[in-house]
């Protein structure tokens, strides 16, 4: 299907890698930049998913390639083979990273570890292997957009999730500095609460309420955060280096609705302190 948003063929002859793409705001951006004309690697840890979002993308512009990013000799294998076939690597989305919901006194040092080693470190390597072998040399350049987390206040129950995004976005606005030089462009894009498969693993309260904690009083839709992918890959991202986007309706800046329940007149319209009068002209 055409894009919704963006002219057709708007990223005509562009390679892109997408990294956890076999599900969820992976397989949407996937989806979307395909649609745009560039060709997608789909990278992911098993075949099976990165197949089904294949099969979505417009025939003959996307390629399923399992790779576990932890790896460092899977990484180089995944970088060698793309500029093998296709000679270039222009942007890569960093989106794969997990975690897994408990309280912080019951982290373990090695699910701490995990859970930095997956969001932390694998984006390192992936972003190392793409810049150092596609992008810095020749100073040819490309687009590096790193997927972290929102509200940036951290969140409770994943505090191990919530340290290892932080450091993301502060190495995405560092390496945007020290890699100017090359045309090297890196931006990070903070997700608020969608609805995809991923959140709905979570207890059932979790899922139920997570929405009314959002401003908007909703989940974002998926193709809400490709559209931005696709954005940010496209000419009209071209200036956009060191930022750290977020997309979450609100979320960052205040939990739940406003006016918050009980501080609302009869209309809806929050409750105002009473002013005096002024006295005299």
């Amino acid at each position: 299907m055409p894009s919704r948003i963006f002219a057709p063929g708007l990223l005509d002859g562009q390679v892109v890698i997408v990294t956890g793409g076999g599900s969820g705001l992976g397989r949407a951006a996937a989806v979307e930049l395909s649609a745009l004309g560039a060709t997608v690697i789909v990278a992911g840890r098993r075949r099976e998913p990165l197949e089904a979002t294949v099969s979505l993308c417009e025939r003959g512009r996307a390629e399923a390639v399992p790779c576990d990013i932890r790896e460092e000799a899977e990484v180089d294998a995944l970088v060698d083979g793309v500029l093998e076939r296709h000679g270039r690597i222009d942007t890569l989305v960093n989106n794969a990273g997990g975690q897994y919901m408990t309280p912080a006194e019951d982290i373990s040092p090695k699910g701490f570890r995990t859970v930095v080693r997956l969001n932390l470190e694998g984006t390192w390597l992936m972003t190392h292997a793409v810049a150092t072998k596609a992008m810095i040399p020749g100073a040819r350049g490309g687009k590096i957009i790193s997927v972290t987390l929102s509200p940036h206040h951290g969140l409770p129950g994943m505090a191990h999730s919530s340290a290892a995004r932080a450091a993301v976005e502060n190495l995405m606005r560092v390496l945007s500095i020290e890699w100017a030089r090359f045309n090297v462009k890196l931006t990070a894009v903070a997700s608020g609460h969608f609805d995809t498969e991923a959140i709905r693993k979570y207890p059932q309260p979790v899922v139920e309420g997570v929405a009314r904690t959002v401003p908007l009083q909703r989940l974002g839709r998926p193709e809400e955060q490709a559209w931005l992918i696709a954005y940010l890959a496209s000419p009209a991202g071209d200036y956009y280096s060191g930022a750290v986007i977020t997309i979450d309706g609100a979320r960052d800046n205040w939990f739940g609705p406003w006016p918050p329940p009980g501080l609302a007149d009869e209309s809806g319209k929050p409750l105002a302190e009473e002013r005096r009068p002024r006295q005299g002209g």
